[in-house]
């Protein structure tokens, strides 16, 4: 079975930064497409973060840009979201997602294009 397993989040002032880290087993981690989304409370899941199964191409919501990083070291199997100048409104649970196919990289940031999830870390930031 395919697992996603996320760590990382926490409690942060705001300005402050967090690094997440997705762990993934039971899939070819290094083809397939992974992101990062985000859920606050009363809100849609949204995209923050997408990498390429290579690493070599990434892709921001704007709501993240400039202040978020994606990557991801394949031969750790490993995800990252190194996330600084954190704001209250970065508030939610975050979650790994892998692309549902093989080699494939369709930005956009639409989840029905991820088959696989974990289970999320919450990020609280505080005013």
């Amino acid at each position: 079975d395919v697992q996603l397993v996320e760590s990382g989040g926490g409690l942060v002032q705001a300005g402050g930064s967090l690094r997440l880290s997705c762990t993934a087993s039971g899939l070819t981690f290094d083809d397939y497409s992974m992101g990062w989304f985000r859920q606050a409370p009363g809100k849609e899941r949204e995209g923050a973060a997408y990498i390429s199964w290579s690493g070599g191409e990434t892709d921001y919501s704007d709501s993240v840009k400039g202040r978020f990083t994606i990557s991801r070291d394949n031969a750790k199997r490993t995800l990252y979201l190194q996330m600084n100048s954190l704001q209250p409104e970065d508030t939610a649970m975050y979650y790994c997602a892998a692309q549902s196919r093989r080699k494939l990289y369709v930005t956009g940031f639409n989840p029905s294009q991820f088959a696989y999830w974990g289970q999320g870390t919450q990020v609280t930031v505080s005013s």
